[in-house]
């Protein structure tokens, strides 16, 4: 069968360094072809190409047996190829509909928007599709997860062959991944091709068909989903073996840490109340829209206290604003490290000191010596792979991003660890770095609060579980009584 997609020998260098040097790919209509690779394997160099959105420097692309190159997104949609990347680009002051619909809308005479058949077309996209979102409703107003799936019915209302989806449940639970993984089965039925892009690989072998793996820019293998395990695709991916997953070699004590008692809040806290221990890993479980970044930001000062208290180490503290938070010893690594984790502009070293430019330059004036100590020490410690702390941090992996986020925190040398989806959008071998930077700080008798959509992980990395539902407490599980049965019981 001629395949809907088909790329040899893709190419492409930046500055003299090969990023993708031998890209292949066959799709298949009416299948799910998983791209695999850890960050820098050239997935994105690879899908980047395709889409028009760079050019190649060698290499064939054919649409259903025709030689093709696209010199821009809008001539590769025109030839039925639609991509959701990762990195969301909503323009908030405007509906979900008219984001879906930009520059397609119905019109009426003198050129006016026909809003009632804008509103009611996108309705019956999201419906169809059981996206639970209202097509009015502005883009401001809805949580990274909903904002995911209005991105992933924009690609959808263009009715494309090919359909590129690049990590598209790194802002979902997995409640909420199961409206996606419905939709995705729909498109098979309909004969369209998917390429799925993910580092969860319990996702990849749950609704991919085929798989191909890229490393160093290469290509390595690709084969049928059902002809390979997950450890031989990890091996493939890391070009090595993996002996364990998660890494945790933290005991809890009974001292408390932090014991928050009845909070509440402006934006989805309803009188939340538990103690996290030094020397815990204490997860955060529920669904979206349950209240679980809600509690993070609060404790933050991001967000208007409406009640309750905090107590840390014993002694009660007031927190109203981020100044206050970081003072007490409390770091937060956000869900979106892109959007409020880093300055891409800036470069590693000025990322990683950002959070204590007051100690680093106490004069006021900016103390260089002190500055590139730090940064040298954050790089060597987490094991930041950068030629320089002087490159860009915007060029680093997603992995090595993550990574610069921890180490400015980490310089502010905290007490407790706010973690909200640690390791969304990283690969296997760097996740598996996350997680052992998680057990030393815990060890040494830090105190680690993480927020996490993946069960698996809550089930590896945490030592007891709060489960939240509706901005309240649902129940508590022990590392002992913990199961992805009972955790889904209580936060559903």
């Amino acid at each position: 069968m001629q395949p809907v997609l088909e790329v040899t020998d893709l190419a492409k260098s930046f500055s003299g360094v090969p990023a993708l040097r031998d890209g292949r790919f066959r799709l298949q209509a009416g299948s799910v072809h998983a791209l695999c690779g850890g960050n820098g394997a050239g997935k994105s160099t690879f899908l980047t190409i395709v889409m028009g959105i760079q050019q190649r420097d060698g290499g064939v692309i054919r649409r259903n047996g025709r030689e093709v190159s696209f010199s821009s997104p809008a001539e590769a949609l025109a030839n039925g190829i639609a991509m959701v990347e990762q990195e969301l680009s909503p323009v908030p002051a405007m509906t979900v509909a008219e984001n879906i619909y930009m520059g397609r809308e119905p019109l009426r005479s003198f050129g006016r928007i026909d809003f009632a058949t804008l509103n009611r077309q996108t309705q019956d996209l999201l419906d169809g599709f059981g996206f639970a979102i209202r097509a009015t409703s502005l883009m401001m107003d809805l949580t990274v997860a909903q904002t995911q799936l209005v991105e992933i019915a924009k690609a959808l209302s263009y009715d494309a062959e090919v359909i590129i989806l690049d990590e598209p449940t790194s802002a979902l639970g997995e409640a909420e991944a199961e409206y996606l993984f419905a939709a995705i089965a729909m498109l098979k039925q309909r004969g369209k091709g998917v390429i799925y892009v993910s580092h969860r690989l319990s996702e990849i072998f749950a609704i991919a068909d085929s798989y191909t793996v890229f490393r160093d820019g290469r290509f390595v293998q690709d084969g049928a989903i059902a002809d390979i395990n997950k450890d031989q695709l990890i091996q493939l991916i890391v070009g090595r073996p993996l002996t364990e997953e998660f890494i945790k070699d933290n005991t809890p004590s009974p001292e408390p840490a932090l014991k928050v008692t009845d909070l509440t809040a402006a934006r989805g806290v309803r009188g939340i109340s538990f103690t996290a221990h030094k020397g815990e890993i204490l997860g955060i479980y529920g669904l979206m829209g349950s209240g679980r970044t809600e509690v993070f930001d609060r404790l933050f000062g991001l967000s208007d206290a409406k009640g309750g208290s905090i107590e840390l180490a014993g002694k009660p503290v007031t927190i109203g604003t981020p100044v206050d938070a970081i003072a007490a010893g409390i770091a937060y690594v956000t869900e979106d490290r892109k959007g409020s984790g880093l300055v891409l502009s800036a470069s590693v070293r000025d990322n990683l000191c950002l959070a204590t430019l007051d100690r680093l330059s106490p004069t006021g004036v900016m103390q260089a010596a002190n500055e590139g100590a730090s940064a040298a020490r954050m790089i060597e410690e987490l094991r930041i792979k950068t030629a320089s702390d002087a490159l860009g941090v915007a060029s680093l992996s997603g992995g090595n991003q993550q990574k610069v986020v921890l180490g400015k925190w980490f310089l502010t040398e905290p007490r407790i660890l706010l973690l909200d989806e640690p390791t969304r959008g990283v690969d296997v071998g760097a996740k598996r770095e996350i997680y052992r930077v998680m057990s030393e700080f815990a060890k040494a008798g830090g105190t680690v609060l993480m927020v996490s959509s993946e069960t698996d992980e809550i089930l590896g990395m945490a030592d007891r579980v709060i489960v939240l539902k509706d901005g309240k407490m649902a129940g508590e599980l022990r590392r002992g009584e913990l199961s992805a049965e009972r955790l889904l019981h209580l936060a559903a």
